[in-house]
């Protein structure tokens, strides 16, 4: 199917599982957290995502996408200690958990657009490969989107968290 090993497909279903919770979890929160089940979901199934691309070679080697994993997990670990753990960062930190948060939804997005339309439609995908013009143009978009998306987040937690002073 599509080209895509067994692992591959479980692979892509549990991903299918994390961007539904997280794109709920940003639409009824605006943020992820991991203190509810949406945010619950998404942490897990994306470490799933995350733990399953490693074995997944479609050119033969480890690459960018092994790496976008990596950095996700680096993220939820910064997350999920920055939330629970640590106040390191000071008065920065509900922001850096936030934002790491919706980072790695970024990743998975990157990586989810880029595999779809390389293969999409089957025949002749709509992207010839990763470095297409097209695709590049699309995956700006979607930085740009959340780049907003992260400076909403930010001022909206700022404006709570300082109602609570």
């Amino acid at each position: 199917m599509l080209g895509l090993s067994e692992l591959g497909i479980i692979h892509t279903a549990i991903s299918l599982v994390a961007l539904a919770a997280g794109a709920f979890a940003l639409v009824r929160d605006k943020k992820i957290v991991w203190t509810n089940m949406p945010g619950k979901i998404y942490v897990i199934t994306t470490t799933l995502t995350c733990l399953t691309s490693f074995g997944i070679y479609r050119h033969g080697v480890f690459g960018a996408p092994h790496v976008l994993s990596v950095l996700t997990l680096l993220l939820l670990l910064v997350a999920l200690l920055g939330g629970k753990y640590t106040t390191l960062l000071g008065k920065f930190t509900p922001y850096v958990v936030v934002v790491a948060y919706t980072f790695t939804y970024l990743f998975h997005l990157v990586a989810g657009i880029t595999e779809t339309t390389t293969r999409l439609p089957v025949a002749t995908p709509w992207a010839s490969s990763p470095a297409d013009s097209k695709l590049k143009i699309v995956l700006g978009v979607v930085f740009l989107l959340f780049a907003i998306g992260a400076i909403l987040q930010v001022l909206s937690l700022r404006a709570t968290l300082r109602a609570k002073v």
